[in-house]
């Protein structure tokens, strides 16, 4: 019988501490994610961060330069969001993003028709609210979870509880008999090539949208 396979991934960074920590947590359970990053905040005393995270065999996407709502853009301000931040990703990394999550996965129909990556979103753990408990972004997670799930999470600044939510939702979707990669290994085992992909929202690689 074939895995079922789980892509987690992490927005907002790169962060000054907080992506170390969950990097901890990636290594500690010998398991791989994905991280959008935001554009701006590759400066070069986070490099460090993205190569940390590039040794651990996981993969970095585009999150837009500036995290602003887009839909208040013109095209052109949309463009230059997302080569910005893909010519910095690929400088650091020697590989061009494949994927794109919206800024609060805010969406129109001007952001599908320029920009030229596969749209994600994912299952939400509500993560990026302060006073939510480890216990309830894990069960958020397990909610949505059925084979070929994305898991939307964030490494920003101060966010301890997804960190320690780590340590409920990685050990239970072992014993489920998951299998962590990462979002391009998910879409390609899954027999769909990213870079074809209709520029929709994917929370599953089998489903578009939400």
């Amino acid at each position: 019988m074939e895995k079922k396979l789980v892509a987690l991934t992490f927005d907002d960074g790169p962060s000054d501490t907080m992506s170390d920590l969950v990097m901890d947590q990636l290594e500690k359970y010998n398991i791989p994610a994905t991280f959008f990053l935001i554009g701006e905040q590759i400066t070069p005393e986070r490099i460090r961060v993205i190569e940390r995270e590039l040794s651990l065999g996981c993969e970095i996407e585009n999150h837009s330069w500036t995290h602003s709502d887009m839909t208040k853009f013109t095209k052109e301000q949309m463009r230059d969001e997302i080569s910005r931040t893909s010519e910095i990703i690929t400088s650091v990394t020697g590989r061009e993003p494949v994927f794109f999550r919206p800024p609060y996965i805010c969406v129109n129909d001007d952001m599908f028709d320029v920009i030229d990556l596969t749209f994600i979103c994912g299952i939400g753990s509500e993560d990026w609210i302060s006073d939510t408990t480890p216990e309830h972004r894990a069960q958020k997670t397990f909610e949505g979870m059925r084979d070929g799930a994305l898991v939307l999470l964030h490494d920003f600044e101060g966010n301890f509880n997804t960190v320690k939510a780590l340590d409920i939702i990685v050990p239970e979707l072992l014993e489920q008999g998951y299998e962590f990669v990462t979002l391009e290994q998910l879409f390609l085992r899954k027999g769909i090539d990213p870079r074809k992909a209709d520029r929709v929202l994917f929370t599953y690689t089998d489903q578009q949208g939400q």
